[in-house]
């Protein structure tokens, strides 16, 4: 989000471009596929989460699909790891960019 947008920090992990704000409301452009893989991947770096945790993190922003589609890919690509709890979690020693 460089070049002098204005940015939301939504927490320390989520950073989204603002587009609008006034005294009541603050509008953001949503995550793209990416950036909704390197958030999850930045959450999971804090420690194993469910799709409802994630979801409950990026309310408003992701939903429990696109979430489950992004868990989905990374698993594939070898990156998260999910136990028999339905908890996800970071492959060792992946970094995200």
């Amino acid at each position: 989000m460089a070049g002098g947008k204005d940015v939301l920090v939504y927490n320390k992990n989520v950073v989204l471009e603002k587009l609008y704000e006034d005294d009541e409301v603050v509008v953001v452009i949503a995550p793209n596929e990416d950036q909704l893989r390197d958030i999850i991947i930045r959450l999971l770096n804090e420690g194993p989460k469910t799709v409802k945790e994630l979801h409950s993190i990026l309310s408003g922003l992701a939903s429990e699909d696109k979430i489950r589609r992004a868990l989905m890919e990374l698993i594939e690509e070898g990156l998260v790891m999910s136990d028999n709890e339905g908890r996800y979690y970071i492959v060792s020693g992946y970094e995200p960019r």
